[in-house]
């Protein structure tokens, strides 16, 4: 089958790999119906993280299952299926607590690679969710975004209390920023405050709910989220970079007693721990626990309550792979989706 394989910063080639081949009773067999290209995976194609061998790319899918293992009872052959980009038993004590992402079995689907004809899902009953039915084509952006991006982006709202009556501000307008807003709004937060500098992304978040946008970056940021509140802060700050820079601003944007949710993946983080002392702010994030929304967030998507699809500015054939990785690099597109 075809797939996308890097195999150095900056070189990305759709080349031929093995088929996938159930290996323990509890995997299952997905045809591909849509991947996409993560911003994470932009950490390697820039040469942050190592690329060491040639390796499979691709944590976000959805497809139709084809082959189960001999103990797979959630899901069948023939059925329409979106998945975490961390596969979870769904059974451990860390699962049951809400944070599959954490399972005592989990692995990274980047470790398996969907950006390609078909994936193996490891641990699939507590994995996979099926839709209520096949959707209609313009749905299927949707439900790819719930794989990860939407996911992220919700468990950072719901990580940094977004509610009603509270202010949210949002560090980061890549797709993840940009569906932090959204979910912000579909959590009932009274205001919004986007950070962003560009006008694509700026549109985008208004559709989304962004009821302000705040263009400077750093401490100008941050004095102009002060402003924005009385002089007070966010009550709720959701980052979504994964950098210094935006960790620190995000700190610095929330009220005393506010809560940040960081769910950009980290790179060269270091926090002062006498700022953090005198912030009195709330931290929660890591790789969200997507599994745990995705029944609700397929309902919200199945039942056009949300568009989150929206973040999908670009579609190429997975043979143009390259050319995508090459868009978000370069900052012409915010998402890229492949079609197998």
């Amino acid at each position: 089958m075809r797939g996308v394989v890097m195999h150095a910063p900056g070189d990305v080639r759709v080349e031929e790999i093995d088929d996938p081949k159930i290996t323990a009773p509890t995997d299952a067999i997905i045809r591909l119906s849509a991947a996409c290209v993560c911003g994470s995976d932009l950490w390697p194609y820039r040469g942050v993280d190592s690329v060491d061998q040639p390796t499979p790319m691709g944590h976000e899918y959805v497809g139709i299952v084809e082959e189960v293992g001999s103990q797979v009872r959630n899901v069948k052959p023939g059925q329409f299926v979106v998945g975490s980009f961390v596969s979870s038993d769904g059974t451990c004590e860390i699962c049951r607590s809400g944070y599959p992402s954490s399972c005592v079995h989990r692995v990274f689907m980047n470790e398996v690679g969907t950006q390609a004809e078909r994936a193996l899902i490891p641990n699939a009953d507590g994995t996979l969710v099926a839709t209520p039915g096949m959707p209609d084509a313009e749905l299927i952006p949707s439900l790819l975004a719930a794989s990860d991006v939407l996911g992220t982006g919700w468990f950072g709202a719901v990580a940094a209390q977004a509610c009603p009556g509270r202010t949210v501000a949002v560090v980061g307008d890549g797709a993840v920023g940009l569906l932090a807003v959204l979910a912000a709004k579909q959590l009932g937060a009274e205001r919004i405050i986007a950070m962003s500098r560009h006008e694509t992304r700026q549109k985008l978040a208004r559709e989304f709910g962004a009821t302000d946008i705040v263009t400077e970056r750093g401490d100008d940021g941050v004095a102009k989220v002060k402003e924005l509140t009385g002089g007070l802060g966010a009550h709720s700050v959701v980052e979504a970079v994964g950098t210094q820079e935006s960790m620190q601003q995000a700190i610095r944007s929330a009220r005393p007693g506010g809560n940040v949710g960081f769910v950009g993946v980290n790179h060269d983080v270091a926090l002062s721990g006498e700022e953090l002392f005198f912030a009195q702010v709330n931290l929660l994030g890591g790789p969200a626990p997507v599994r745990r929304f995705l029944p609700e967030l397929i309902g919200l998507i199945w039942d056009r309550k949300i568009d989150p699809g929206k973040v999908f500015d670009l579609t190429l054939p997975l043979e143009q792979a390259a050319e995508g990785y090459r868009a978000m690099d370069e900052r012409r597109a915010i998402k890229a989706l492949l079609t197998p």
